[in-house]
């Protein structure tokens, strides 16, 4: 069993910068894909970035590119979104997940794990 715990979120202002970050525990970070998604009131959850086991590809949603950016510290354990340039509709119950596909993935179905997430929210 792996349980995520994400920390970081809070309340932002229009054009700053937040860092989440997720730590895992119950399995070797290395053996799994990572993500995060958010989910704003009323709307469904939607997948943010994901990154490989190795770190060496990534994918990021067309909303956040160039904005955000994800990384993992295999030896910490640990997975980070650094999010720039935040717009209040990046407001929104951000989640860490992991999967253990085979593949890279950006469907929230195909994560086995997720955290209990945290709330991001900013200000215009």
């Amino acid at each position: 069993q792996v349980q995520l715990v994400e920390s970081g979120g809070g309340l932002v202002q229009a054009g700053g910068s937040a860092r989440l970050s997720c730590a895992a525990s119950g399995r070797t970070l290395s053996t799994l894909i990572m993500g995060w998604f958010r989910q704003a009131p009323g709307k469904e959850r939607e997948f943010v970035a994901s990154i490989s086991r190795s770190g060496g590809t990534i994918y990021y949603a067309d909303s956040v590119k160039g904005r955000f950016t994800i990384s993992r510290d295999n030896a910490k354990n640990t997975v980070y979104l650094q999010m720039n340039s935040l717009k209040p509709e990046d407001t929104a119950v951000y989640y860490c997940a992991a999967s253990t596909a085979w593949s890279l993935q950006r469907n929230y179905n195909e994560y086995d794990y997720w955290g209990q997430g945290t709330q991001v929210t900013v200000s215009s």
